[in-house]
């Protein structure tokens, strides 16, 4: 492997086929945790609306559990505007220790919580206060983790390396989908709303515990140490950020806006449209869950190769096309009340997702410098998170209640396809270059 040569003369030496390895494993490990603590939450969410917001409509429940769901995103830019340019100030490794251990501390504390019943408000109003705490760690784990690793990876390898950050975001979700799915196929229906909602949260402390051992034991991405080395680490990286790089930040916040609607739209609240919409059994719809994050999470690593091959661009507009055009095939399909008809269009759904997944992260850090790359991708992505990501269940709960069209979060899908295509020109394609130093 060639040494890149840093802007001031700093060599960035090869790194070690071992190092690399313990590099992805501690970025993907703990983003796996990270992404498996915000998960458990989406899949819980009907039980959780009957626990903390007991109403005699179950949809207020549905829409107050959402609204909860979608407040954490809001403190997510928070959590990007502070860890992201620390990142930058101090280093990714300690930061990434950092948040990992507190996103596990605010889901663990979800399993001790009260319910309404028992005391009142306070249960729902320490609710939103856990979630805001999950949703300020997360703010700084996503761009944290993709820098980390595209900054350790060889350039004509990027795109498959970086690509197992959103391998583990999903293998995270289907953690959680599956402990759901285990825990309510072994102790029924009834006992998992009464009191078996608690074991996957209380399942974060063990788990934060590993990703915490695994990213302590790490080194500083070669692309930081030479920074240091050079002493060009940035004295005041976010005004560094958004006063030189609002460019790219702007250009990251329409790139994922497919990514985060997709997301949680297909991997999140699909189990409770299958539910309350579809009138399938919570198992049935934990288990179209499972099946689209495996055959999701089967594509992603392959699909990141072939970017290295082909470049980024071909592979995110494809599925920007794919949105644009199949949702709402894909919706009608799941619409005709067959559980094999709608499983099929849920694993066709997160089979796009997934060409988009492959490609995006190594798109995104090659748009900043090193000296701000932990802080742009992350400000920028959490933005975008907030706004399209977070909402996405809640919204489209909520088209559904007021159109009763059942089909109306696919315009959603479609809307974000087009404007992410459209952001999608402005870019230059940069597969196989080396990573902007300044």
């Amino acid at each position: 492997m060639d040494s890149p040569e840093h802007a001031a003369g700093q060599t960035v030496p090869p790194v070690e086929e071992s190092v690399l390895r313990r590099a992805i494993v501690g970025a993907s490990v703990g983003n796996l945790v990270e992404w498996f603590d915000f998960a458990v939450y989406g899949y819980l969410a009907a039980t959780l609306g009957a626990i903390f917001f007991p109403s005699e409509n179950p949809t207020i429940s549905l829409l107050s559990s959402f609204a909860v769901f979608g407040v954490a995103f809001f403190a997510r830019p928070l959590g990007g505007f502070v860890f992201g340019p620390l990142g930058d100030r101090i280093g990714r490794q300690s930061v990434l220790a950092a948040v990992v251990i507190i996103m596990s501390i605010a889901t663990f504390a979800i399993g001790f919580l009260p319910g309404y019943s028992a005391i009142g408000i306070w249960a729902p109003i320490l609710l939103v206060f856990l979630r805001l705490v999950q949703g300020f760690s997360a703010g700084g784990e996503f761009g944290g983790a993709s820098a980390f690793l595209a900054e350790y990876s060889p350039d004509d390898r990027r795109g498959f390396l970086v690509s197992w950050i959103e391998f583990s975001a999903v293998g995270g979700f289907l953690l959680g989908s599956g402990s759901v799915l285990l825990l309510t196929a072994a102790i029924g229906e009834d006992a998992m709303s009464s009191w078996g909602w608690r074991i996957p949260f209380l399942l974060a402390g063990p788990l934060g515990l590993i990703g915490l051992y695994i990213r302590l034991r790490l080194e500083d991405t070669p692309e930081f140490t030479a920074l240091e080395q050079a002493g060009e680490v940035s004295e005041s990286p976010f005004r560094e950020t958004i006063t030189q790089n609002w460019q790219p930040i702007l250009q990251v916040v329409g790139l994922v806006i497919i990514q985060n609607a997709g997301f949680y739209i297909v991997l999140t609240y699909m189990p409770t449209y299958f539910s309350e919409e579809l009138g399938f059994t919570s198992t049935s719809s934990s288990l179209s869950a499972v099946a689209t994050l495996l055959v999701a999470m089967a594509l992603i690593p392959p699909l990141g190769a072939l970017s290295d091959r082909i470049g980024q661009k071909p592979l995110l507009a494809a599925s920007c096309v794919g949105f644009a055009l199949l949702s709402y095939p894909l919706f009608l399909l799941m619409n005709q009340k067959s559980l094999l008809a709608a499983g099929l269009a849920h694993v066709a759904l997160g089979a796009l997702l997934a060409v988009f997944l492959s490609a995006t992260i190594a798109a995104l850090t090659e748009l900043f410098p090193t000296r701000v790359r932990y802080g742009g991708f992350s400000i920028g992505y959490n933005i975008s998170v907030a706004i399209f990501g977070g909402a996405a269940p809640l919204f489209a709960t909520w088209l559904i209640s007021v159109t009763g069209n059942p089909l109306s979060p696919a315009f959603y899908l479609i809307a974000a396809a087009v404007a992410t295509f459209v952001t999608l020109l402005t870019i230059t394609e940069t597969a196989r270059t080396p990573l902007r130093k300044t």
